[in-house]
């Protein structure tokens, strides 16, 4: 079984990643999955989702945990030179996601094969909409996390190499917060800027302007990113706009300089608007709140993986975000990383990981579950659930 399953999960990536779909319209990617998980005889829980499936492995009494992966693609036109390209124009899965999948399902096939002497039950979330943020609450209400007592899941790490495991206690993936600005002037002739209040001159004031924030306005022992990736005005050449919008993200690991963050770019904003004779509004959106691995999990999850056969590493903090976070702040658990090896990063469209790293992972997902569960029932759940 072992080496028919390696070759299976590396055509169930290869088909996921050929037939990509943006969040919360994963059907065909729902569709998919839920025959494989049938076809090997894995019950699906009757969940009221729209998109993504929630397994469950095992019986009877005991502990129950949850291993979860993510199946939503990005809107990136792929540019990667492999034969199972993605078909469909615009959408790559360029974070992994057919990646994680695919081991979940591997781990899935290998758990299910040994369910008649696993001490509790294994619920495995292939999650929709991570990258919109919004998939892993949408299981929690549907009830997934219900009576869960640990919760476990991974990304896939370009920069570390194939065999290499990265994780740590504490906070490790960041705060996430969206921001529009909309900047309002008066139009004019480009020829007769004097007539006007150039929106696009007070843009440019503002994108410099927040970049103080993070070294001026908080400690520089604080992680603060401020980062504007969209700017949108005018619509010909010899126009001055009438309005401009802009759009970025800020990513913090306190939650206290997180509440501070919309004042200070109010301040920012209202401040270099108004000396330009212009006007600013602010719109914020909170994101998902920072990773925080739980202690007793991270160390668990460690000399598991060194026991595997991993090479262990500390994982340094991130400042990308991770939904991942919103179950942590129900149930205790960990985040982990296992290296990829891509010559390019996360959300390029030539991102290519190594799929020889996909069945070990599902191998060493089947012996943390398998484990957990053993731990749990050995160990006073109260005592685990509040390390």
């Amino acid at each position: 079984m072992p080496c028919q399953l390696a070759d299976q999960v590396v055509a169930y990536r290869r088909e996921l990643h050929q037939h990509p779909e943006l969040s919360n319209q994963e059907f065909a990617t729902t569709e998919r999955i839920t025959r494989w998980l049938q076809q090997a005889d894995i019950r699906i829980l009757p969940l009221a989702l729209t998109t993504g499936v929630v397994a469950e492995i095992g019986s009877g009494g005991g502990p129950l945990i949850a291993l979860r992966g993510d199946i939503d693609a990005l809107p990136i036109a792929e540019l990667a030179d492999v034969p199972f390209a993605s078909r469909h124009p615009g959408v790559m899965h360029a974070c992994g996601h057919d990646f994680h999948t695919a081991v979940m399902l591997g781990a899935a096939r290998l758990l299910k094969a040994r369910e008649s002497s696993l001490p509790g039950r294994v619920r495995i979330f292939f999650q929709p909409a991570e990258e919109t943020c919004d998939g892993a609450q949408q299981l929690i209400d549907a009830g997934a996390l219900d009576d869960v007592a640990a919760v476990f899941g991974l990304h896939n790490a370009p920069e570390l190499p194939t065999g290499t495991f990265a994780t740590r206690a504490g906070p490790f993936y960041a705060n996430v917060d969206r921001f529009q600005i909309r900047i309002t002037g008066k139009g004019a002739h480009a020829a007769k800027p004097e007539q006007g209040i150039d929106t696009i001159v007070t843009a440019s004031h503002i994108v410099s302007a927040l970049q103080t924030l993070p070294s001026r306005s908080f400690s520089s022992l604080e992680a603060v990113v401020v980062s504007v990736t969209r700017i949108e005005g005018g619509n010909t050449w010899n126009v001055l706009p009438q309005t401009v919008e802009l759009e970025g993200t800020v990513r913090t690991h306190n939650g206290d300089v997180r509440r501070q963050v919309p004042d200070k770019i109010r301040q920012v904003i209202d401040g270099v608007a108004a000396s330009l004779g212009a006007q600013a509004e602010l719109s914020w959106y909170p994101g998902p709140p920072a990773l925080i691995n739980h202690a007793r999990w991270a160390a668990f999850s460690q000399a598991v993986a060194k026991e595997f056969g991993y090479r262990v590493e500390e994982a340094e903090l991130q400042m990308g975000g991770e939904d991942f976070a919103i179950y942590l702040h129900h149930v205790p658990g960990v985040f982990v990383s296992i290296g990829s090896a891509s010559e390019f990063g996360l959300h390029h469209p030539r991102f290519t990981p190594d799929e020889q790293a996909i069945f070990p992972a599902s191998q060493y997902f089947e012996r943390l579950a398998e484990r957990a569960l053993q731990q749990l029932a050995d160990v006073p759940q109260q005592a685990v659930s509040h390390a």
